[in-house]
């Protein structure tokens, strides 16, 4: 358990240095635009996905989910969650609110203990309770010095926290390649007809840019 939970602790660092770094990708992307950026992370995602599970022997379990149509639906409902937050997240970093897309996974684990305790029924120690205490009057200060109502940063936060709670409902059924192959396998049609059907040719950089 102690194990487990160091190791945890050092995945979930790691993902929030990645994001933290994302919005300096996102600027090298230019002049992509959000939902281009969005459609090729999903599309490129699930070949790489399926070239793992490939060499690993593993693609028949796609067989088996598809099969499966209550976890299908659970699997579908977490890849729009996800796709939801990624959308907020890009857009939100591409059209110049970085500050406010940072406080959203600010605010994120706030909401995601709430869910733990509404939801789950987790009971909190007195300094856990202390630290969450000391987080809500953090974020709520940078709310207010922030100057208008952080829409932006209670949608990341309030998408990401039920993507993990539906995540917690799945279990542990799928290993962490399988669940992102499953997601990106459900988003992958929207992915394609928004590039190939909505987007102008116009203003895609894909093929008109070096």
């Amino acid at each position: 358990m102690a194990d487990e939970q160091r190791q945890g602790t050092i995945y979930g660092f790691l993902a929030y240095l990645a994001w933290g770094l994302f919005p300096l990708y996102f600027h090298a992307l230019e002049p992509a635009g959000a939902w281009e950026i969005l459609s090729h992370r999903i599309l490129w995602t699930l070949l790489l996905c399926l070239v793992l599970l490939a060499i690993t022997r593993n693609l028949g379990f796609l067989g088996g989910l598809f099969r499966d149509a209550r976890r299908l639906g659970a699997i579908t409902i977490a890849a729009l969650l996800i796709a939801a937050n990624w959308t907020i997240y890009v857009v939100a970093v591409t059209s110049g609110h970085v500050t406010e897309a940072a406080l959203g996974y600010f605010l994120n684990p706030l909401v995601t203990v709430m869910l733990g305790v509404l939801v789950l029924g987790e009971k909190l120690r007195r300094l856990q309770w202390l630290a969450v205490a000391i987080g809500v009057v953090a974020c709520v200060y940078l709310a207010i010095d922030y100057g208008s109502p952080p829409w932006i940063s209670i949608s990341l936060a309030l998408s990401f926290a039920a993507y993990g709670l539906m995540k917690k409902r799945i279990g542990g059924h799928l290993s962490a390649l399988e669940g992102l192959t499953a997601e990106t396998v459900v988003l992958a049609p929207l992915a394609a007809a928004l590039l190939l059907f909505v987007l102008p040719s116009k203003d895609l950089t894909w093929s008109g840019h070096g």
